[in-house]
């Protein structure tokens, strides 16, 4: 059989019997790629600027400073306590009806669909990270802080060298399930015309006039992606709790 007849094949089975017309999906593969380059980025970049961040504010937050915890705390419970969704449009939609701002060099920013939800993302991930990593540093045994303070070690070493790696092995699982939150949470950005998996996959059923095809595919590549992380992060783990004893099933 001839690559033709194998191809003619394939179309008349993507397009007749298959429920998904996979061969004009391929026939789109570079719209669906920018899709996925574009989530990519939504995640990856946000998700370091708000691990940046996180690391002194859940310090703060754990040390219970006085004046700093309560503006940290409502900073937090904002940002956790309202929809990501509201947020982006707050601030895509909502910065235009200053008069202040669209005169200041923050307009540059904030009149690009790209920035406000890379904003936006940036610092709903980092009020969530904020609060995982002070929950795990909140846990860290006494006796190990004890020990160390007994040792001579000041405070920066202390968490250099026992805190912050403890808590960040603990707040592992939690933070993994933050990435995949925040992988889904992407799709929001095709509400403000960014071309991210889903809204190539709206594109793609539009143009074609297609109920679900697209959808379907968008579904697959999500799947793909998690089905990475969760992979990555079962490696690191691997990694990170290597030295603690291995549970035994039956």
């Amino acid at each position: 059989m001839s690559g033709q007849n194998l191809l003619n094949i394939l179309t008349e089975f993507s397009e007749t019997y298959s429920p998904v017309d996979f061969m004009l999906a391929a026939q789109h593969a570079d719209l669906f790629l920018l899709g996925v380059r574009n989530t990519l980025i939504l995640l990856a970049g946000p998700l370091a600027l708000a691990c940046l961040f996180a690391v002194p504010l859940a310090i703060a937050r754990a040390s219970r400073v006085a004046v700093v915890n309560p503006v940290l705390f409502a900073y937090t419970y904002l940002f956790r306590g309202t929809p990501l969704l509201v947020q982006l449009y707050l601030l895509y939609y909502g910065a235009a009806q200053f008069s202040f701002i669209r005169d200041s060099f923050l307009w540059n920013i904030l009149r690009e669909a790209w920035w406000c939800a890379f904003i936006s993302f940036t610092l709903c991930s980092t009020a969530y990270i904020t609060e995982i990593l002070r929950g795990a540093i909140e846990t860290v045994p006494k006796g190990e802080i004890e020990a160390a303070k007994a040792c001579g070690m000041s405070p920066v070493i202390l968490y250099r060298r026992i805190i912050l790696p403890n808590a960040f092995r603990r707040a592992l699982p939690a933070f993994s399930n933050e990435v995949i939150f925040t992988l889904h949470a992407t799709v929001i950005a095709s509400t403000v015309t960014i071309i991210d998996i889903l809204g190539a996959a709206r594109l793609f059923n539009n143009k074609y006039y297609l109920a679900f095809d697209g959808f379907i595919v968008a579904a697959l590549l999500y799947m793909a992606l998690v089905y990475a992380i969760n992979r990555g992060f079962k490696f690191w783990e691997s990694k990170w709790h290597r030295h603690l004893p291995q549970q035994r099933t039956t």
